[in-house]
């Protein structure tokens, strides 16, 4: 009987551990299928950490000033009108080895009066010519012509000559400030025979030997006083590109 009572409650006891066996296997069933149908969680993302209250926030990078617009150019000057070369009584002659023909039209002109002796005359001529550029300068009046020298009155020991300049227009009145020698008048005028020296100066006794070996050929009796205007005035007497226009007028 204790027999039966120990093998009975012995195979209570297997039947209890196998339930208990079966129980815990399913426990554990369980809790593997749902290990394994549970997703994993998300890696945390590290964030920068708030910096705590009350700490001063960085200084902002300096920024760069916006680039500075240049200023604009300012307007140039115009530049002065190019001044052409100064007329000269009657057009450039085709031949100036050759002596032509010419009618002048007489022009309004500052006029200076003065004298010299042979030697200083080509100095004392050209100190008139700039006298002249000078006064009508200051006048406010415009130079249309080259510089003109009539002979007045001549002997062996010099001549008395009228230095003129061509203005665009005589003054109506007497400029302010003009030196009381200057004068205006008007050029020579009417039909003229013209001569070309082209060489020194100090040559200058030369062509008028020619023009008076041509004048006296053709018959020719002119005025006294011949008119020399300076399309090259040179820079001193002995200058070989002196250019000079001699007006012969005849009576």
């Amino acid at each position: 009987m204790a027999a039966k009572m120990l093998i009975g409650s012995k195979s209570a006891q297997l039947r209890f551990g196998a339930s208990l066996l079966s129980a815990l296997g399913g426990v554990a069933i369980a809790t593997s299928t749902l290990a394994q149908t549970v997703p994993a969680p998300a890696p945390v993302q590290s964030q920068p950490l708030a910096p705590p209250a009350g700490t001063p926030a960085p200084p902002a990078a300096p920024t760069a000033p916006p680039p500075t617009a240049p200023a604009p150019a300012a307007p140039s000057a115009p530049a002065p009108a190019a001044m052409g070369p100064a007329a000269t009584l009657a057009p450039a002659p085709a031949d100036p080895s050759t002596p032509d023909e010419v009618t002048i039209a007489g022009k309004p002109a500052a006029t200076l009066r003065g004298a010299a002796n042979w030697d200083e005359g080509y100095d004392k001529l050209t100190e008139a010519f700039a006298r002249l550029q000078a006064e009508v300068g200051k006048a406010g009046l415009k130079p249309v012509g080259k510089p003109l020298a009539t002979f007045l009155k001549t002997d062996d020991n010099g001549f008395e000559y009228e230095a003129q300049l061509p203005v665009d227009a005589a003054p109506i009145g007497r400029p302010a400030g003009l030196s009381s020698d200057i004068q205006f008048g008007q050029t020579p005028a009417g039909r003229a025979i013209r001569f070309v020296h082209k060489a020194p100066y100090d040559d200058i006794d030369s062509t008028y030997e020619a023009i008076s070996a041509y004048l006296d050929a053709k018959g020719i009796e002119a005025k006294d006083n011949f008119t020399e205007e300076y399309v090259n005035q040179g820079q001193n007497a002995g200058d070989a590109e002196i250019e000079i226009f001699i007006y012969v007028l005849p009576k």
